[in-house]
């Protein structure tokens, strides 16, 4: 198995969420393939820690549905399924349309601002083929609504399908270059802008139901 090596990690004992986090983000760039075997030890090797918080990373990770594991065999890295992918855009643009309407009196013009210079930078990423400014340009979009829905169990809950959907935009990402999410933004931002909270939340819903599609 190649261990990434272009981001590094920190020598220091890593928490759980921490080891979690890395072997997931690693699956979703493609830097670890579908179909590619995960062995607890290199992992382990790679991130600095034993073995027990590896196991307990892969086993979120399978659950999340990024991670097949054949007990007494191998984990392989799930490969893409697409009625898994639909399931999770399905749940996505439910759970991001419920933090819209929670969170629409408190979208102020700042919060708008916040949204607009998110989905500035990125037009400028898929303008310029960078997938992972991209999307961290759509999540800080998202995450103004996000952090003003007073409901902290919603992002934990997106935190399972997110990453199914993300991964499929790293493997995809010329398709995802043409695609029509800046505009969408745009309908959004003038939502909020002018107090029109049921617009805001179908366009939210809508701009996730179509994602990587």
């Amino acid at each position: 198995m190649p261990i990434p090596t272009d981001a590094p990690v920190p020598h220091r004992t890593l928490l759980r969420d921490d080891v979690y986090r890395a072997i997931r983000d690693a699956i979703v760039r493609g830097q670890l393939a579908p179909g590619e075997q995960l062995r607890d030890q290199e992992l382990g090797a790679w991130l600095q820690v034993s073995r027990t918080p590896v196991r307990e990373a892969l086993q979120r990770l399978s659950q999340a549905g990024l991670v097949v594991a054949q007990p007494g065999k191998m984990t392989r890295v799930a490969p893409e399924n697409p009625e898994l992918i639909r399931s999770a855009r399905q749940i996505a643009a439910e759970l991001h349309a419920l933090a819209m309407d929670l969170a629409f009196d408190r979208l102020d013009e700042e919060a708008a601002a916040e949204m607009g210079a998110a989905n500035a930078r990125l037009r400028r990423a898929l303008e310029s083929g960078d997938a992972e400014a991209a999307i961290a340009a759509d999540d800080d979009f998202h995450e103004t609504a996000l952090a003003r829905s007073g409901n902290p169990l919603i992002p934990d809950h997106l935190e399972v399908v997110t990453a199914t959907l993300r991964r499929t935009e790293y493997l995809h990402f010329d398709s995802v270059r043409g695609s029509a999410s800046p505009d969408q933004h745009v309908d959004i931002i003038a939502a909020v802008r002018s107090a029109d909270r049921a617009r805001a939340v179908a366009l939210t819903r809508e701009n996730w139901a179509a994602l990587a599609g």
